[in-house]
């Protein structure tokens, strides 16, 4: 039975403390089954002169593993191996914590056969998202 005291809300914009309380929450639980996952986030920008960005890799290391979240490069910088140098950071960065394998997802519209060149193999895919085309899910070992 659910208490009725507790109010389900939704808040786009909620603050750090709060979504970090919820975090830490999923840690704790986490703890009683299996060893600290070590979280550290990894954010890698390319910056041009004027300290702007231009593109970037955010991801988070846990557990031995490094997801890569986010991977933009400015359409102008496309195509000219920023992409490949900010994998191969992040790559060297997670080899330095001691991570075994990356993961991460790509839309079918964006850059599957760049992840694929460079050593990911997809192990999963969701048809119509968004509709008409797929979320890909790749992976890479990396010892």
């Amino acid at each position: 039975m659910l208490n009725s005291s507790i109010l389900l809300t939704n808040e786009p914009e909620a603050s750090e403390a709060d979504t970090s309380f919820v975090r830490q929450g999923l840690r704790r639980y986490n703890l009683l089954f299996a060893e600290d996952d070590s979280f550290q986030p990894l954010n890698l920008f390319l910056r041009r002169d004027d300290g702007s960005i231009a593109g970037g890799l955010l991801g988070d290391i846990y557990w031995g593993w490094l997801s890569i979240n986010i991977l933009w490069i400015d359409d102008r910088l496309r195509r000219q191996g920023y992409g490949e140098r900010l994998i191969k950071r992040a790559e060297e960065e997670a080899l330095k914590k001691g991570c075994q394998a990356v993961h991460l997802d790509t839309m079918s519209f964006q850059a599957r056969p760049f992840y694929e060149r460079l050593g990911y193999t997809v192990f999963g895919v969701l048809d119509d998202l968004p509709v008409g085309h797929q979320r890909i899910f790749m992976w890479k070992k990396l010892i």
